[in-house]
């Protein structure tokens, strides 16, 4: 009877249809009556928004677009401010052709999250094309649909990760260095919203402070634990969540919510290779994208994960944190666990044949090893966290297999510490590299690479000047070759972004990470030590 009642609940405050007319102003109740309520029902009467203005001029509704272009077919998400109930909630797509614009779509606005989607078959790939959308009779967005760069000697990614509340300022110098440098695609590793139960109002935070990195290039976003509202996420396949910090595993907040998040973060990615919804009717989005020859596959590394309470011995005050260094790694890493799930492996497995010949690259959420010691602040030494891909260690050898197979380098965030990584799976650099880029803003909850006998490890990077590189075990017995890293000390916080060049015709991979305050365009700008760091695949 109470899951009935609150669904019922759940229905009434997500009702687009319900909540501008009925509904009005009258209070929700509990368990769910705070989510996205800045952006939904009456809620133009909010007398205060710590995020962002939701009231624009109406000439400015249409707040920015993201596509990508994938096998000739074009998908592109236009996110829109909340509309008042006597606006239309139908937005048009146009293309310059032959000197005018032509209209090519029109789509209905989600009022749960206030986007649209429109998709375009047969799309040529050959050259610019100007795009717009359109609401009403004044309010647009506009850019330019790249043509695919195959004449490029290298394809150049930026990668970001992890933009925190604590700072709502604009994004000047990121937009400014990566517009500068001027990359053939944008990726956005997840937690691009902090305010948890405010999605909407933060995703268009967001977009109000990088849109001018994406407007005129293919972008990829994917959410993370912070997007749908947990300060951790174990998908384990959709199930609901009861535990505080939701660690066994599930999600914490009604479903409609999640898909809410994955549809204005995700719905502009190529189709997913295996659409069937997980528990919950919450859908999926694994996939891949092709640009001038090199692939890309885009995981969900938290979806299917398993959660750790009540299935493994707790080794600390959290089921997710282990403190005991004596433990045995053993113990924790059982048959029953998951990592990426038996469906993203299938298609991991079927990604690595597929394309023999090109350059490959793994984009996910957050790094498949314990690669931080401290956490939070330099007296909170933790031996193995569980919120990483290091663990389950057996899901985690057999997701670098198939990486590996597919000769692939993998792009991740989330932690908070940028690091490059050879994973070890039988021996120390027999498996792939790796790459996790800053957060965006790290003067929260920043981390540490800081062994405690700080001490190199075996086979050191002999070309930096950095003290803690080479061979070592993470806090899961993951062997780990650390060729780089930026502790918190460094500019910035430690904060910034990365660029990633991929040379296709010499297989050559080169791994750019710079400091949030840079300035990349007066020619004086330096990297962080130790970077770059460019690898040869095999």
């Amino acid at each position: 009877m109470y899951k009935c009642i609150k669904y019922f609940i759940l229905l009434i405050a997500f009702s687009p249809q319900i909540g501008h007319t009925q509904l009005g102003s009258a209070p929700l109740t509990a368990p769910f009556k705070d989510l996205d309520t800045l952006a939904t029902n009456d809620w133009w009467n909010r007398e205060s928004n710590p995020i962002i203005n939701l009231k624009v001029n109406r000439d400015s509704v249409v707040a920015f677009g993201l596509y990508t272009v994938h096998n000739n077919t074009l998908k592109l998400t236009g996110q829109l401010y909340p509309l008042y109930p006597n606006e239309t909630r139908e937005i048009i797509l146009e293309l310059y052709s032959d000197e005018k614009w032509k209209e090519v779509q029109r789509q209905n606005v989600n009022e749960l999250g206030w986007s649209a989607l429109f998709r375009v078959e047969n799309w040529d790939s050959t050259k610019d094309i100007k795009y717009k959308i359109t609401h009403g009779k004044r309010a647009f967005f506009e850019g330019i649909i790249r043509k695919n760069p195959a004449d490029n000697s290298e394809i150049v990614m930026a990668a970001l990760s992890c933009n925190s509340n604590k700072d709502r300022g604009l994004r000047e110098n990121y937009v400014r260095n990566i517009n500068y440098q001027d990359p053939d695609l944008m990726f956005f590793a997840g937690d691009q919203s902090y305010d948890h139960t405010e999605h909407t109002a933060a995703w268009l935070k967001f977009g109000l402070q990088f849109r001018e990195t994406f407007r005129n290039r293919p972008c990829i976003t994917i959410p993370d634990d912070h997007d749908i509202g947990q300060g951790n996420l174990w998908g384990e396949n959709g199930k609901l969540s009861t535990a505080k910090g939701s660690s066994d595993g599930g999600y914490t907040y009604h479903p409609e919510y999640v898909k809410m998040v994955e549809r204005c973060q995700t719905a502009h990615l190529p189709d997913p290779y295996d659409p069937t919804p997980i528990e919950q009717g919450i859908g999926v989005y694994f996939t891949n994208l092709s640009l001038s020859g090199i692939d890309f596959a885009i995981l969900e590394d938290r979806k299917f994960k398993s959660g750790p309470e009540g299935k493994i011995p707790q080794q600390g005050p959290r089921p997710d944190h282990i403190r005991n260094p004596e433990y045995d790694p053993k113990s924790i890493d059982l048959e029953e666990l998951t990592l990426l799930g038996e469906r993203q492996l299938a298609f991991l497995e079927n990604w690595a044949g597929e394309n023999p010949g090109s350059m490959k690259v793994v984009l996910s959420q957050t790094g498949f090893c314990g690669g931080a010691h401290i956490h939070g602040s330099i007296d909170n030494r933790l031996h193995a966290d569980l919120d990483s891909n290091g663990w389950p260690q057996s899901g985690r050898n057999k997701a670098l297999k198939l990486i590996k197979k597919a000769n692939a380098v993998h792009i991740a965030g989330d932690q908070h510490l940028a690091t490059v990584i050879q994973h070890g799976i039988e021996e120390f650099r027999d498996g792939p590299w790796a790459f996790v880029v800053p957060a965006i803003v790290n003067d929260y909850y920043s981390r540490w690479w800081w062994p405690e006998d700080e001490q190199a490890g075996v086979n050191p990077n002999n070309n930096t000047s950095l003290p803690w590189t080479g061979d070592y075990l993470d806090g899961f017995g993951n062997k780990i070759s650390v060729m780089a890293y930026v502790n918190p000390e460094s500019p910035s916080h430690g904060g910034g972004y990365g660029l990633i060049r991929f040379n296709q015709k010499e297989k050559r991979v080169t791994f750019e990470c710079w400091p949030r305050y840079t300035d990349v365009t007066t020619g004086k700008a330096s990297q962080f030590e130790g970077w770059p760091i460019t690898v040869v695949l095999d």
